[in-house]
């Protein structure tokens, strides 16, 4: 019965049937919300769909629980039966996987991610429908959480080949023969050879060239597949299906090459779209407003941005915001990727009409990886923070959210494209330290589902297990230590909104009195006021030096500061100085006593 219950319901979604309950509420009246008084207050929760809970068995099609690259089973109801996991953990915005079809499967790999769109303006059968998507979100909403969307511009999913020979059906091939051959100067060399694929060949400035034996003949022609089993089938909306809107120039073969990375296909046979054609920017405008029309979801994460031109983000974030505006959503927020380390690269996306904020790379990896995970010096804290005057807006976004680039980084450790922490350092403490430090800096903290879980995969897909593998573990030590942080950020403003200026860096790692401190104020305009002191390295360690003295706060002399977290007692010295020793790979949150919560 449930096997019939399975099929019935994939089949319903696969042929978007006029029948199926998903689509009867796609043209009733939806009112749309603002959701969200200021950014800064939340915290986000990724999670992968498929991975983080299987609440409806009857959408398990084609699930191999053997295999991670497969599908898992994960769906919307899950996330709705989890809900009072999530409330526990503290988070409040749930970051949820890209909804819309895509090609199902691709050289032994599933699309369970969703970075492999077909249609944009259908859904992934294997989530659930659009009332179940709208059920979720609701749930969220009747919680206090906010539920952002996954999206991706930049790209298609393997929706064609490169016809390179013209015999009609795709290809791969060596070519050359490998045999010695008389050199020009006479000694001996071999022919070389060379791979062609015509799924996802290499780069070439010109456009990916038809050749055989006899040589190049042209353009390559591309043809789109016809396999509707796995949804790899000419692409929604139509516009997709001319050819002239992709850039056609095969898969980026060096990432330093900035027209490689803007004009190339994603290696893995992910087709790149010509996002400077109006009509394209168009389709894409209205086909992801309409989402947010359907559901109500309260921001974007865009993937990919860097291999996206400026131009684009231009027109795309402000028409976004004025289309909902008109409905009624304001504060929509709207960050995205750059998978890069370089602070003024990452930055240049929230200059004006731009991006409301981006995932704080520079940071994850000088920062969470330089200082926490590899015992650096936390010197490269201020390092990094120095620059960021430079290279983030300084202003708010006109119609965006209200609080400045520069103010609303989204902070994270790892996440599904990176090996998780454990994996590289598998020691409780660091972990700990880097979470004390990201769930109190200023900004929007983001925490990769699986964390909480002390998860420990490698690359993906390693790093995108199934959550619920570990029974939803709610008194585990990082799961706590996760929940009480994010009490402490929600119960004191300072940690949310406040200012943030470094007090205490330093560039010792070893035996020295502060190795391995930072130290850091917030406060606000109202008066808010918190101080925190962060240990990352083994050993005990404080704010200051014989050589270079206590370290200087803002706090009045006298004033008496409260670690909100164990209740111990500080006093501001005379002249205006604090020691504060930290044991290994911990953190204290000061506040002063007149503001303190117990």
């Amino acid at each position: 019965m449930v096997r019939q219950q399975q099929l019935l319901k994939w089949a319903c979604a696969a042929l978007l049937s006029a029948g199926c309950a998903g689509n009867q509420v796609e043209d009733e009246d939806f009112e749309l919300q603002t959701h969200v008084r200021d950014w800064r207050d939340e915290i986000i929760y990724q999670l992968m769909t498929d991975r983080f809970a299987n609440g409806d068995r009857a959408n398990d099609y084609r699930v191999d629980s053997t295999a991670l690259a497969r599908y898992q089973g994960g769906d919307y109801q899950g996330i709705v039966e989890h809900l009072d996991y999530l409330e526990e953990l503290g988070v409040t915005a749930l970051w949820i996987s890209p909804i819309i079809k895509n090609v199902d499967h691709d050289a032994g790999f599933d699309a369970y991610h969703g970075y492999w769109a077909v249609d944009l303006n259908s859904l992934n059968p294997h989530f659930g429908d659009l009332y179940e998507l709208r059920e979720m979100v609701s749930a969220a909403h009747d919680r206090g959480m906010k539920v952002i969307l996954d999206i991706v511009t930049n790209h298609l999913g393997q929706v064609f080949y490169y016809d390179i020979n013209n015999n009609g059906q795709p290809d791969e091939w060596l070519s050359g023969s490998g045999a010695p051959m008389a050199g020009s100067s006479g000694s001996s060399t071999h022919g070389a050879l060379a791979r062609t694929t015509e799924y996802d060949p290499d780069y070439d400035p010109r456009g990916i060239q038809s050749f055989t034996s006899l040589g190049e003949s042209g353009a390559a022609p591309i043809r789109f597949f016809d396999m509707p089993e796995i949804f790899r089938v000419p692409p929604s909306p139509e516009i997709f299906r001319n050819p002239s809107v992709y850039n056609r120039r095969g898969r980026v073969t060096d990432w330093n090459v900035r027209e490689q990375v803007l004009l190339g296909d994603f290696p893995g046979g992910l087709k790149d779209i010509d996002t400077t054609i109006p009509e394209v920017r168009e389709v894409m405008i209205e086909a992801y407003t309409n989402w947010i029309l359907k559901t109500d979801i309260d921001g974007f994460r865009i993937d990919t941005l860097k291999h996206v031109e400026y131009e684009f983000w231009q027109t795309f974030a402000p028409e976004v915001r004025r289309r909902l505006a008109r409905e009624g959503k304001h504060n929509f927020l709207m960050f995205g990727e750059a998978f890069d380390g370089d602070d003024a690269l990452i930055g240049s996306f929230t200059r004006p009409d731009q991006l409301d904020s981006v995932f704080y790379f520079s940071q994850k990896f000088q920062v969470f990886n330089d200082v926490f995970l590899h015992g650096g010096p936390t010197s490269k804290v201020l390092a990094l923070f120095e620059q960021r005057a430079l290279n983030y807006g300084l202003e708010p976004q006109p119609n965006g959210v209200g609080v400045a680039p520069h103010d609303l980084l989204v902070n994270f450790l790892d996440n599904h494209d990176v090996p998780r922490f454990l994996f590289e350092r598998g020691e409780i403490g660091p972990l700990h330290a880097a979470l004390s430090y990201l769930l109190t800096e200023d900004g929007i903290p983001c925490v990769y589902y699986g964390t909480e879980q002390e998860f420990w995969g490698g690359n993906d897909p390693a790093n995108r297990e199934p959550l619920w593998l570990s029974g939803y573990d709610t008194r585990n030590p990082t799961f706590r230590h996760i929940a009480e942080l994010n009490q402490l950020r929600k119960k004191y403003p300072a940690l949310r909104r406040g200012s943030f200026r470094l007090t205490w860096t330093t560039e010792h790692t070893g035996q020295e009195e502060d190795a391995g401190i930072v130290a850091f104020e917030r406060q606000t305009q109202e008066g808010d006021f918190a101080l925190v002191v962060v240990n990352s390295q083994a050993k005990a360690s404080r704010t200051g030096t014989a050589e270079l003295g206590a370290m200087v706060v803002s706090a009045a002399p006298g004033t008496t500061l409260i670690d909100a977290r164990s209740g111990s007692t500080f006093t501001v010295a005379a002249d205006g100085t604090l020691s504060v020793e930290v044991e290994p790979y911990d953190a204290v949150v000061l506040v002063p006593e007149t503001q303190y919560l117990p």
